[in-house]
């Protein structure tokens, strides 16, 4: 059994196809399925190590971008999806899976494409709230289609998608105890927590409105703060000048990237959260913390702003628009959700009920079932 995953090179896809290959895994070793092999097509690895924790073979499928605007490198692009598409059929032919497992984004086209060709069974999971480029295409001969949101649903034909939910990996899937979490950071446990995430990459809007608003923030909070590995020195830097003259600095704890325990920890220490409206929107759902959340203004098909009033309609968390991203307005939204017990407890539950765990199992119960009846 051969089952090639494929995404583009962010967190966003990468994760959720490490979620399901962890539970493909699990029924390999629990059925004996034997002569299992598992791949990672992309055009980069994104986390080595990850991939060969879960034993899957990292084959490299370059890709371009096309961009919804004007822009010159829409020329070149073209010439490297060409080439990656071309590059993909024959990686994919030599290979010869018995399924491949979609997560979307423009590096999924070519090995997407090169298992259409081939005619190769596509299952697709899609994470945002309308569809992206790729995964709408797809969605037009996926043998099975998963979506995170119930609203994506009505974007596939009706009788191959379901909404499963968004795959999480096992071991962030459910917060550490408060105690063991605020005693992992060194934290006080009478004093409101805020868990700052930007991305993995980091996101500079949030990181320099959480610098404007430290001297304020550090006088009644404690924060994690997840800057980015690119910018953190300079976010560091920064707040050691802003924190300069106060008594709170200790309050204040920027870290670059979070590992899983880290995520785990940082995510039970956390009273409230502060992220981007990315696929991480449901991992805050299965941690059960009430959130802010700070769309991108200017995502692909205006994902990002969509996800966020999604998970807001549902009654889970507040919004502040980009335009509107003040050190003032984020500290004054903290303090309301916080300051408010009936609202706080109201968004902690909703949390809870637009979570839908159990996705991964779901996706790679049907990823083995469509393998194994390919294979024979």
């Amino acid at each position: 059994m051969k089952i090639v995953f494929t995404g583009g090179g962010t967190g966003g896809h990468f994760y959720p196809i490490i979620a399901v290959a962890e539970k493909v895994n699990q029924i390999i070793d629990r059925e004996h399925v034997i002569k299992s092999k598992l791949y990672y097509f992309s055009d980069s690895p994104y986390d080595k190590e990850l991939l060969v924790q879960n034993g899957m073979f990292y084959e490299e499928v370059n890709s371009g971008k096309m961009r919804t605007y004007f822009s010159l490198k829409n020329f070149s692009d073209i010439i490297k999806i060409i080439f990656g598409t071309i590059n993909a059929v024959y990686k994919v032919f030599s290979i010869y899976p018995d399924v491949v497992f979609g997560k979307g984004g423009y590096a999924s086209f070519p090995t997407i494409f090169a298992a259409r060709f081939l005619g190769i069974p596509v299952v697709i999971h899609e994470s945002d709230s309308a569809p992206g480029r790729v995964n709408k295409w797809a969605g037009h001969f996926a043998k099975r289609i998963a979506v995170s949101f119930p609203e994506a649903v009505d974007y596939f034909p009706k009788k191959n998608v379901a909404w499963t939910g968004q795959p999480i990996r096992a071991e962030i899937e459910h917060p550490a105890p408060k105690k063991e979490a605020l005693n992992y950071f060194k934290l006080e446990e009478s004093i409101p927590t805020i868990f700052v995430l930007g991305g993995s990459q980091g996101a500079e809007l949030i990181n320099n409105t959480i610098l404007d608003a430290l001297p304020n923030l550090t006088k009644k909070y404690q924060i994690i703060h997840q800057t980015g590995i690119k910018n953190f020195k300079n976010v560091s830097a920064q707040a050691k000048v802003v924190l300069a003259k106060s008594k709170q600095d200790s309050r204040y704890m920027p870290m670059p990237f979070l590992n899983s325990l880290q995520m785990k920890m940082a995510a039970g220490a956390a009273t409230i959260i502060v992220s981007r409206a990315g696929s991480t929107i449901f991992e805050i759902a299965s941690w059960g913390v009430p959130s802010i959340l700070i769309p991108f203004t200017n995502s692909n098909a205006d994902h990002s702003r969509k996800n966020a009033f999604s998970y807001a309609r549902a009654g889970a968390c507040s919004v502040i628009e980009e335009a509107n991203m003040t050190a003032n307005i984020l500290d004054s939204e903290i303090d309301r959700i916080l300051g408010n017990k009936a609202e706080y407890d109201f968004m902690v539950k909703n949390t809870k009920s637009f979570n839908k765990p159990g996705a991964a199992e779901k996706i790679a119960q049907e990823l083995v079932y469509i393998a194994l009846s390919h294979e024979r």
